[in-house]
């Protein structure tokens, strides 16, 4: 029962956000990312994800043990949101591209590519560890929180998409992403719930035991 309710609610929030999700600003090249990932609004919030990321792997890391969770998922995310912005720009280069528009000469598609690159090895390593040091069933929803919501806070600094909806829209997709967030916790809470009365061959086993013994 509480998975049926997880997943309808992971649902529900999910139509919430695209029935009032902004439109989409149309990109036509690499340059227009490029240009818009240089204004001074992303090039600050970049500054400060990798500033904070590197304090958390080279101090909160080495320092803490009980926030080493949160430290490691930490990392993954902020890397994670510039992440995002980095793929969606190969993306357009890879389509632009394949229509006759090479766009590897420039090279900001490389810059791009590169970030990739590093930031996906560092999401891996600090991920890897998050899971071998903890239970994914605490892991896995906090890390889709916090990468959710800085993916999301990146993609409004740099593309401003909300700057043309009104309140409610705003708010709406807001208690969509909560909505989505309280069902998937719910589902990775109990998810092992069904899990925890022993199976038929254990008790079978146990009373052979009792009944030599």
């Amino acid at each position: 029962m509480f998975g049926v309710v997880g997943c309808a609610l992971c649902v529900v929030g999910s139509i919430d956000i695209v029935l009032h999700a902004p439109m989409e600003r149309k990109i036509d090249s690499v340059s227009e990312i490029w240009q818009l990932a240089t204004e001074p609004g992303f090039i600050v919030y970049s500054c400060l994800a990798v500033a904070l990321a590197l304090v958390l792997m080279f101090w909160v890391v080495h320092h803490t043990e009980q926030r080493k969770m949160l430290a490691y998922v930490a990392i993954c995310s902020l890397f994670g949101s510039l992440t995002v912005i980095s793929v969606k720009a190969v993306a357009i280069a890879l389509k632009l591209s394949f229509n006759g528009v090479n766009q590897f000469v420039y090279i900001q598609t490389w810059f791009f590519i590169s970030v990739v690159i590093i930031c996906c090895l560092v999401q891996l390593n600090y991920l890897n560890k998050a899971l071998d040091s903890f239970n994914t069933a605490v892991v896995a929803p906090v890390y889709y929180v916090m990468f959710t919501t800085l993916t999301i806070l990146a993609n409004m600094i740099m593309y401003k998409d909300w700057d043309s909806q009104n309140a409610t829209q705003i708010a709406s997709e807001v208690c969509g992403f909560v909505t989505i967030v309280a069902g998937t916790f719910l589902l990775h809470k109990t998810r092992d719930m069904g899990n925890t009365q022993p199976d038929s061959d254990s008790l079978r086993a146990d009373c052979e035991l009792q009944e030599h013994s």
